[in-house]
């Protein structure tokens, strides 16, 4: 069946439809009423189908509740390299000679636990591991000859794929492509065999793109490395503190076996919802649901998330140098997403920084000239208690110090001088501006249709949580601030420049 069907990513890209944009689709008064049709298979994967007029075309977002907090020590950044590895094809697709492969696979794979070992002795053995390292390369090198190259995004593409792409956070991976509505049955046939046949392929090249792609990302950028070094403060047990994309020497350590068990633990269809937005027959889509991932055996629940974060009792400071202008990051202890108080939250993040004529930013930025820029909101997950942060870029010759100072009067102004009325109606005017964007845009009402019904066990609640937003007084506000905004709650983290660049 499947290599029968794989007959159309030979077409000609002529006579596919090509993607165009979708600003005709017509907006809803209320997203909580849009048709969206249900559909769960008898292993437990989920469908959410939601036709669409407008440009002939449909996106597909595939979610898996997979991300860095199902990690444990020793194997950070699995998720991520596992969402790389998705891509590089399957035993159809991406190859030249299957047995061929696996038999090289087998001689990689006892020589990369030759290396670990190697490097994990008292006094490694460097000689050795050398020697391994170069073997490794060589036998990676013959296994690739028999490989096609990014076979499984040229498929798509020559059918008029945008994308494909995948994201992987704290808490999530999301697949995610959009494809001509006439080839809507190709991303059945490709993503039902990448679930049931995937081939790990090219493991320690892309391996090694993942730790200079860290170098790049992390290790190299002040914003993301001042937000680690906040994380990895403010929680010491709870998996937020370490980065989606791990650390380096458990990446250069992580098996192949142990990639296949991660994903055999969390990939199974019951973990898995997919919404599908566009032009396109939700009758077809159902036979297709059922036709190809039907016949995918379900593996149960993974298993839950062991560890949380004990109570904060005093606040936490930390530093670090860069060659970089100075930082700042400010963040207090705050409930997940999910809970009563997360609308209250959203609206203080607005009222602060939400946009030119907001308290933080109009005091920073436009009037003391304290800081070139100032962020807030709430992260870096949200299924688990977090942080509500803000962070600013101080202006010289202002220090962090000042702006830290500033913040802090700010909120202790906003709690003596709660919201008024015109603040919060600004606000809810933006809101209901950033909901219509949404429902005009079939890619971004996809990613919310998943991710709440992935978050919250309904596609609907997020369009409830914007009624509750909306519903936001001023008390509340300042309720939220009394209760969580506490120095004995919050990590402050700050970015100076190192000694020889000031």
């Amino acid at each position: 069946m499947l290599l029968a069907t794989l007959s159309v990513g030979l077409a000609d890209p002529a006579s596919a439809q090509s993607i165009a944009s979708d600003a005709s689709a017509p907006q809803r008064p209320d997203g909580g009423e849009l048709p969206v049709r249900e559909h769960l298979l008898d292993n437990g994967m989920r469908f959410l189908l939601l036709e669409r007029l407008g440009a002939p075309t449909v996106t597909f977002v595939s979610h898996v509740p997979v991300g860095s907090v199902n990690e444990s020590a020793g194997i950070t950044g699995i998720s991520h390299f596992l969402e790389h590895l998705l891509f590089k094809g399957t035993t159809s697709i991406g190859t030249r000679n299957l047995s061929a492969e696996l038999e090289l696979f087998d001689r990689m794979d006892a020589t990369h636990d030759s290396l670990v070992a190697a490097r994990a002795r008292s006094e490694p053995d460097r000689i050795r591991a050398e020697s391994l390292e170069s073997r490794l390369k060589a036998l990676e090198d013959s296994a690739r000859v028999h490989v096609v190259p990014n076979e499984y995004d040229r498929i798509l593409s020559r059918n008029g794929a945008r994308g494909p792409n995948a994201t992987t956070g704290f808490e999530a991976t999301q697949y995610f492509v959009s494809l001509p509505s006439n080839r809507a049955e190709l991303w059945f046939v490709m993503e039902s065999d990448r679930m049931r046949n995937p081939v790990f392929r090219e493991f320690f090249v892309e391996r090694d793109v993942i730790v200079e792609e860290r170098r790049a990302r992390l290790d190299t950028s002040p914003a993301a490395l001042l937000t680690a070094a906040h994380l990895e403060a403010a929680f010491r047990v709870h998996p937020y503190g370490v980065p989606p994309i791990g650390h380096p020497e458990d990446m250069l350590s992580i098996s192949r076996a142990e990639v296949e068990a991660y994903h055999e633990r969390y990939y199974g269809p019951g973990n898995m919802t997919v919404a599908i937005v566009g032009q396109f027959d939700a009758d077809s889509a159902v036979v297709w649901a059922d036709r190809y991932f039907g016949p995918l055996q379900s593996r149960g629940s993974p298993p839950p998330i062991p560890s949380s974060e004990p109570p904060q009792i005093e606040e936490l400071r930390v530093e670090i140098e860069y060659d970089a202008a100075t930082r700042l990051r400010i963040g207090w202890k705050v409930p997940s997403a999910l809970a009563p108080e997360a609308p209250a939250l959203a609206i203080l993040a607005n009222i602060l920084v939400g946009g030119t004529d907001t308290r933080l930013y109009r005091r920073l930025v436009r009037e003391e000239r304290l800081a070139q820029s100032v962020f807030a909101g709430t992260g870096p997950g949200r299924l688990y208690p977090g942080l509500f942060t803000i962070q600013a870029v101080p202006l010289a010759p202002h220090t962090p110090e000042e702006v830290e100072a500033a913040i802090y009067d700010e909120l202790d102004r906003l709690r003596s001088e709660p919201p008024t009325a015109d603040e919060i109606e600004r606000v809810r005017t933006r809101l209901e501006a950033a909901r219509v964007r949404r429902l005009v845009s079939t890619e971004a009402l996809a990613f919310q249709l998943v991710s709440s019904q992935a978050e919250w066990g309904d596609w609907r609640e997020t369009f409830r949580l914007q009624e509750r937003m909306q519903a936001v007084s001023p008390q509340d506000v300042t309720d939220v601030l009394s209760r969580y905004f506490r120095p004995e709650g919050r990590t402050v983290a700050i970015l100076r420049p190192a000694p020889e660049s000031r």
